[in-house]
């Protein structure tokens, strides 16, 4: 599979936090190519990449695989629900939107909206949370209590569209897209290449928990060293410079107190060796990404922190550009083939 259809086939499954294996049965065909997968007590999807060497070093690749989204907590007259968000939903992109109702059966619903010519002035250009908003469902009442229970989840439409320049547009991006790169760059390198043995990580519970799922991971594989690879905010009009990265100009590496300075070096020297474009920038204090909890597992795992940009995040029309998606990838490849870095950190 090409990895411009890999991308919108991944983000289009359904993974609320909460349902990240809800379609485990349509995401293994896309995962051919790994020597084993499992999954942990967590809900942890674990996809290996053998070298074939005994004693060998072990790299995990964390993408997390869960993505907003909202659980219903009530059923109104009119076939109308009530929800609850699941993550951190952007309420301005919400009144219309098109989502899909996951009960007994997959249900198309809309979020409802108040025509313009209802509102009073005071409400005008107010943003309503998601507890406010209600799901239109077409069904009655009686029809609806059948199909659907409180705390169903509930999420956006999978819906794509390419624009000019290889830009893609959907829902699930985050961080599903950077699982799909992970997965196109790992699974056809020959094992002679590898420098160490691959774990490859969809984890949980990211946008709700950042001591979520990665935790489970971390302990269990106990890897040397470890890539965390989530979106980063794509500039856009309005925005600071120095609180995005540009789209179209590759992937960014992050320089973070918390995350390994030499590790985080020797990637920024690879890029610069396979003359794969990068971003640098810089948080502080902390990543915002599974990189947090990572770090801290067991006596402490060194981490570099890589980000794909992405506008639009946490909608349901997010933005990647696909010379980005494919330079990560090459990336991704060089890291888990360097037999420097494997020296240095095995």
């Amino acid at each position: 599979m090409e990895l411009r259809e890999r991308i919108p086939a991944m983000a289009g499954l359904m993974s609320i936090t909460g349902y990240e294996t809800y379609d485990a049965a349509a995401l293994t065909p896309m995962m051919e190519g790994f020597d084993e997968d499992f999954t942990d007590r967590v809900g942890n999807r674990v996809f290996v990449r053998r070298c074939g060497r005994e004693n060998a070093p072990k790299i995990l690749i964390d993408t997390h695989f869960d993505e907003i989204g909202m659980y219903v907590t009530d059923i109104r007259d009119g076939g109308f629900l009530k929800l609850a968000a699941v993550g951190g939903l952007d309420g301005r992109t919400l009144p219309s939107a098109d989502v899909k109702i996951y009960g007994k059966q997959v249900l198309d619903g809309v979020l409802a909206s108040t025509p313009p010519h209802l509102k009073v002035p005071e409400d005008a250009g107010k943003v309503k949370p998601v507890d406010e908003l209600l799901v239109d469902t077409g069904y009655s009442k009686e029809e609806l209590s059948e199909l659907v229970r409180v705390g169903t989840p509930v999420g956006f439409a999978p819906q794509y569209t390419w624009l000019q320049n290889d830009r893609l547009v959907g829902k699930g991006l985050d961080n599903k897209a950077c699982a799909a790169i992970a997965a196109h760059a790992l699974c056809n390198i020959p094992a002679e290449e590898l420098a160490a043995d691959v774990y490859l990580v969809f984890s949980v519970h990211e946008e709700t928990d950042r001591l979520g799922g990665t935790v489970v991971g971390g302990f269990e594989i106990n890897p040397d060293y470890a890539m965390v690879i989530d979106v980063n905010i794509g500039h856009a009009p309005g925005s600071k410079k120095q609180e995005t990265v540009q789209m179209g100009e590759g992937p960014s590496l992050c320089r973070s107190a918390i995350t390994d300075r030499k590790l985080t070096k020797m990637t920024e020297a690879l890029c610069e060796k396979h003359n794969i474009p990068w971003q640098r920038c810089v948080e502080s204090m902390s990543t915002g990404t599974n990189t947090v909890a990572l770090h801290l597992v067991g006596n402490g795992i060194p981490v570099v922190d890589v980000g794909l940009p992405l506008r639009a995040m946490h909608t349901y029309v997010e933005m990647l550009d696909l010379q980005d998606a494919e330079e990560l990838a090459k990336l991704i490849r060089a890291f888990v083939c360097d037999r420097e870095i494997g020296e240095v950190f095995a």
